[in-house]
């Protein structure tokens, strides 16, 4: 096919030797298929922030900081340099998330790097060689839904351990290939302990699964695991060899509405006692 402008330089700078074809067009890139040297690997072409279609990116950007001072402070203005700062760090996001994963154990492409600001990672393939499904494109039977699902699970909480959280995972960035699912789609990551809204991110990553495979597997409606790793995650007791049973304790104590009410009015009595007694005696 004829190289996408974006590729060119990869091209003229010998990185890349040809594109064969495109992959995948998605709300933050487009992946392509190139040959390097003797390898085929993915470009992951990321889109303009005016072009992008993700919802909310300031914040996924939460929690993540910058050494440069100048850098920050014009992220913070949202110049033109700032927003340059801030499309690179958010491309950047996702070869770091990667290596840091990959350490760690987690399923995901491998990176080969950045050049130019296109991501090149290893092309994940099936059992026949074949680019890899993804999860959506799928039919599981119950009993290979739970397997899966459970697997799955256990990435989330080697993530969760690593410090980050997926903050997109669904059915539709998890590729499956000979050995199981492999995780994609990572330029959103949060920092567990930096961002404030991780614990929804999680808890929305972790119920995507649920729902998509209690599709095949019913039973799945009835987990909490969202609850039960975030609750083990801020006791500091979880870790990747963790039993999770896919319960978590609730508080099922109601609210005593009218106690609240009646301590609100008890002070806003003495409240007003004590600015009567600060005004002294009136005249008669």
């Amino acid at each position: 096919m004829k190289t996408p402008k974006a590729l060119i330089p990869l091209q003229e700078e010998g990185v890349i030797s040809e594109v064969l074809y495109q992959l995948q067009s998605g709300k933050e890139a487009t992946v392509y298929l190139v040959r390097a040297g003797g390898d085929e690997l993915c470009a992951k072409v990321y889109k303009d922030a005016a072009q992008r279609s993700f919802r909310q990116a300031a914040t996924y950007r939460e929690g993540r900081g910058t050494r440069n001072t100048r850098d920050a402070r014009a992220m913070a203005r949202g110049s033109k340099f700032g927003k340059q700062v801030t499309e690179g760090s958010w491309r950047n996001a996702e070869v770091d998330a990667l290596y840091r994963l990959a350490e760690a154990g987690v399923r995901v492409p491998r990176p080969y790097g950045v050049f130019d600001g296109i991501l090149l990672m290893e092309l994940i393939t099936d059992d026949e060689g074949q680019v890899a499904s993804r999860l959506c494109e799928l039919v599981f039977s119950e009993a290979e839904a739970l397997e899966v699902h459970e697997e799955l699970i256990g990435e989330v909480v080697r993530m969760l351990c690593a410090g980050l959280v997926h903050g997109d995972l669904s059915q539709y960035n998890i590729l499956m290939d000979a050995w199981g699912p492999v995780i994609i789609d990572l330029p959103q990551a949060v920092d567990a302990a930096g961002n404030p809204h991780a614990k929804g991110m999680l808890e929305r990553d972790v119920n995507n699964l649920r729902d998509f495979f209690a599709e095949f597997a019913p039973a799945l409606r009835e987990t909490r695991y969202a609850a039960e790793i975030w609750g083990l995650y801020e006791d500091g007791a979880l870790t990747p060899e963790t039993p999770l049973t896919g319960h978590a304790e609730e508080d099922l104590h109601e609210a005593d509405l009218v106690s609240v009410l009646r301590e609100i009015e008890d002070a806003r009595l003495e409240e007003e006692e004590r600015q009567r007694r600060m005004a002294g005696p009136e005249d008669d």
